[in-house]
């Protein structure tokens, strides 16, 4: 699967992604800090690739509705540290192997992953 990280991500969580075989990127990368969302979403869409972000604007189904996108992750954890935020993907990496996230919102907490679909 191919998928870009935001910026408010650690570039750590790009080697996890690579390292389970999947394609990715940040948007740190391709110098795009800073875009708006609109932008961001726009280049992800253009790349066909899942956002993976803490940004819980990304979360809003009216902006964002499942279906006109490749996908969007948002992580909603309590504590945004590296290893937090590490710890969490590495879960989420696990899901990735049962289920496929394309064209839907996931939203994944500390316990679980919700997903919004159209």
């Amino acid at each position: 699967m191919r998928f870009k990280t935001d910026e408010n991500l650690p570039i750590e969580v790009v080697q996890l992604f690579v390292g389970h075989g999947h394609d990715a990127v940040s948007v740190v990368d391709q110098e795009l800090s800073g875009c708006p969302d609109p932008e961001v979403a726009e280049v992800c869409a253009a790349e066909n690739r899942v956002l993976v972000t803490l940004d819980t604007d990304f979360a809003d189904i009216r902006e964002y509705p499942p279906g006109s996108h490749p996908g969007i992750i948002v992580f909603r954890v309590p504590r945004q540290d590296k290893q937090s935020i590490l710890g969490v993907t590495r879960r989420l990496l696990h899901a990735l192997s049962e289920q496929n996230p394309g064209g839907v919102l996931w939203v994944v907490d500390g316990r679980r992953i919700r997903v919004r679909e159209a």
